[in-house]
């Protein structure tokens, strides 16, 4: 490869921001971080629901080179995760590589000069010799269509689209989901409005949620001491990779979860018909298990109502189950997840022969270590297929990522090559793998369906495997594995 390498980093949350720091400090200058939003931080920026926060304690959820020391809590508020990634911006000089405000539209390989031409919404083009994809796979809110919602005369909105000119205040809302953010946010509108109705589909696995604030004099410490940070960060770590296991094939592990979430489910919810509609009817693990300690609560308060019957249809001022109850309604808020299927949309990339993403995946969206497809050189996706967990840490994962991308980096610029492609018999092999580990998991045996799963059954998004093996396998790119032109 002939003269300075470039990249381009499509996203500027944890994946862009980290690989950004990293390739400073590998001593690569030219590359470009394109985001669409005006700030960096990716969900962390978007989703600023009453309650936002991270379910995993805020010393693993950092990365281990810009270790975080200014946490108010165990857990992080999405202000301080978003703070945290600033002074990253800060720290490792990204601010003259940031390109905010722009979204990447498409990206073409050619196969000639061994480049990616990144289109832009503002009509520009940017060439680069690798291409990285930071867009994560909890970026695009997933709206259900409910029938009739074009007749409702109140407000709605997703999560993530938080609406904080609209006051609940006094308000009858209705809550569509019961996942991960409405656990958080329902608890904090519900002593402000006057009826909240929450329309669930399936109940959801709860444990409780042990976070604590850092005193002052703890704070210092970690600004003093990083290594009580990185043993704090060990411990944690060794404790949801022991959940690891529990998920993917040995589930005596899960019994003590198990046995934790009934318990609490028992004490908080005293009335027996809330309790049997607040017990899940899967294994714990098979979706998402969500960690909060004012979900029971919040339920049994005398203006909340769980519905567990299907929503049939939206009126003007009502939400219509199939139990025939019309409830008032002046605004909907969904809590329904994302499109965690689409890893890169709506931006369209193609190829080798000019083939696109969408053509090659289809339905089935599938990376080798989640990270590399045949048929597209010198591409990288960071949080790609299988590379969720029910348990565990995205910054991790995204630090496996890093160094499986930047000893790719390292190999182009040592053996002067114009890029290096995935070979077909290594993605295949892959697939095979994660068909065969991912049969004993309890995303497929635990009796549910869930965001991990694509419509066909087929885990797309976790790994089926604890993070020390996998770790291990993203430490250096095996040659073997690709073909270099």
């Amino acid at each position: 490869m002939n003269g300075a390498l470039s990249v381009a980093v499509i996203g500027a949350g944890f994946g862009g921001v980290g690989i950004g720091a990293l390739l400073k400090r590998a001593g690569i200058e030219k590359f470009a971080i394109f985001e669409r939003g005006e700030s960096v931080g990716g969900v962390w920026r978007a989703n600023t629901y009453p309650g936002a926060a991270c379910d995993v304690p805020a010393h693993l959820y950092s990365f281990s080179f810009a270790h975080g020391d200014r946490w108010s809590c165990r857990y992080a508020p999405q202000d301080e995760i978003l703070a945290y990634l600033e002074r990253c911006v800060d720290e490792f000089g990204l601010e003259p590589h940031l390109r905010l405000g722009v979204e990447a539209t498409a990206a073409q390989f050619d196969e000639q000069s061994g480049r990616w031409t990144v289109e832009l919404a503002t009509g520009e083009r940017y060439e680069a010799n690798v291409l990285v994809t930071a867009c994560g796979q909890l970026a695009r809110p997933a709206v259900p269509s409910l029938p009739g919602i074009e007749e409702f005369a109140g407000r709605a909105f997703h999560s993530a689209e938080w609406d904080h000119e609209h006051w609940l205040g006094g308000r009858d809302v209705a809550v569509v989901g019961t996942g991960a953010s409405a656990i958080q946010f329902v608890p904090k509108i519900a002593p402000e409005v006057r009826r909240l109705t929450i329309y669930q589909r399936s109940a959801p696995w709860i444990l409780p949620k042990m976070d604590r604030d850092y005193s002052p004099w703890e704070q210092r410490l970690f600004k003093r001491f990083p290594a009580r940070v990185a043993a704090s960060r060990l411990g944690l770590f060794m404790l949801l990779e022991g959940g690891t296991y529990g998920f993917t094939g040995r589930p005596w592990v899960l019994a003590p979860l198990r046995m934790i979430a009934n318990r609490t489910r028992r004490r908080e919810l005293p009335d027996p018909e809330l309790r049997r509609q607040a017990t899940p009817d899967y294994e714990i693990g098979c979706k998402r298990v969500l960690i909060t300690s004012d979900w029971y609560s919040t339920l049994m308060r005398d203006n909340v109502e769980l519905v567990t019957e299907r929503i049939e249809r939206v009126g003007a001022d009502h939400v219509l189950a199939t139990d025939g109850v019309k409830r008032p309604a002046e605004a909907i808020i969904y809590g329904t997840g994302f499109q965690s299927h689409r890893f890169v949309a709506p931006m369209t990339i193609a190829g080798r022969r000019g083939r696109t993403l969408d053509e090659v995946w289809g339905e089935r969206p599938e990376a080798y270590l989640g990270t590399t497809v045949a048929g597209f050189p010198n591409m990288f996706i960071l949080y790609g297929p299988n590379t969720n967990h029910g348990s565990g840490s995205v910054p991790y994962t995204l630090e496996c990522q890093f160094n499986y991308v930047l000893d790719a980096i390292r190999r182009l610029r040592r053996n002067g090559v114009r890029y290096l492609d995935l070979r077909p018999e290594a993605q295949a092999r892959w697939r095979r793998e994660i068909e065969r580990r991912s049969e004993r998991s309890v995303w497929l045996a635990g009796g549910c369906n869930s965001w991990y799963l694509n419509r066909s059954g087929v885990n797309t998004n976790n790994w089926p495997g604890p993070w020390l093996e996998y770790r291990r396998r993203t430490k250096r790119l095996d040659p073997v594995d690709y073909s270099f032109a």
